[in-house]
């Protein structure tokens, strides 16, 4: 049995998908708020529990019985205190490991353990791991860096103004991971019940591109001029207040962006790995980019 959560994000979505086509999932189960935002496809072959994964009362429900978990925990602009936010759907996850019979959990992490220093939700992520790990589940954290989607809510910008914007070095190389391969990773993972122990899974895509290349790459998929303009992190944290974020969640993404800057662990030093994330930046910009921009 495996339990899914964020069945209707940007990597549950794609997940859940590929699990219901495999033929030797097995039962399958959900946890979402509002089972409305499910395809008719997983509807009709998943058993549901509707509520949050940070319930321990929902949680505990899914994963009766349940051997293997999908673990994601999902962003928030209007959380109080990011460290807090990770530990409200961290604690109730230890506590269901340790009470039940989940054996193996697949999250989505990130690169930067043992470098990322004060990197706002990329530490939580990071404690986050820490603190699953530490009850003795069979672990994998899906590590990528930069995710190429983050740029999907830019594709306004990009198609009125041929302009995007980054909080980031546009000379410094910037690798990336589509939300796909994070998905296909996590989806072999939950099917295969041979692994076992903790590891880290790097999903680090082919490209070693700046925001300046990726630009040039957009260009030319688009066929017209687009520009990326740098943002200075202060600037980025307002700007994130400004469209609703909590303090907490703005200065902790204003952090992120200035350790990825300055600490390099999603870089040029971050090896590809192939194998795992395939998905070249052209690609994805041909494939959703693309359509995205066009609306």
């Amino acid at each position: 049995m495996i339990v899914v959560t964020t069945p209707t994000g940007q990597i549950g979505r794609q997940l859940l998908d590929r699990l219901l086509d495999a033929p030797d999932a097995g039962p399958v189960r959900v946890i979402v708020r509002d089972p409305a935002r499910l395809t008719p496809q997983a509807r009709e072959r998943v058993e549901v529990f509707q509520g949050s994964h940070s319930d321990p009362d929902v949680l505990g429900a899914a994963c009766a019985g349940a051997d293997r978990v999908f673990w994601l925990v999902p962003p928030t602009f209007g959380a109080d205190s990011v460290d807090g936010h990770f530990r409200s759907f961290t604690e109730p996850l230890c506590q269901v490991i340790e009470a039940q019979d989940v054996q193996r959990v697949v999250a989505v992490s990130t690169l930067g353990r043992k470098v990322a220093e004060n990197a706002g939700q990329i530490s939580a992520s990071l404690a986050m791991d820490d603190e699953i790990m530490a009850t003795g589940v069979h672990y994998r954290a899906l590590c990528p860096p930069f995710l190429m989607e983050n740029l999907l809510g830019q594709a306004p910008s990009i198609r009125d103004g041929g302009v995007f914007r980054m909080a980031a070095d546009s000379a410094q190389v910037l690798r990336t991971c589509a939300t796909g391969d994070i998905a296909a990773a996590g989806a072999r993972l939950l099917l295969d019940g041979s692994w076992t122990g903790q590891e880290d899974v790097p999903l680090v895509g082919p490209d070693a591109l700046t925001p300046e290349g990726m630009t040039e790459v957009i260009s030319e998929v688009l066929g017209r001029s687009v520009r990326m303009e740098p943002t200075g992190v202060e600037d980025y944290r307002r700007a994130l207040l400004s469209r609703g974020a909590s303090e907490s969640v703005a200065q902790g993404m204003a952090d992120m962006a200035r350790a990825i800057t300055e600490q390099g662990f999603y870089g040029a030093a971050a090896p590809s790995t192939p194998e795992t994330a395939p998905t070249s930046f052209r690609q994805w910009c041909e494939e959703v980019l693309k359509p995205a921009v066009r609306g």
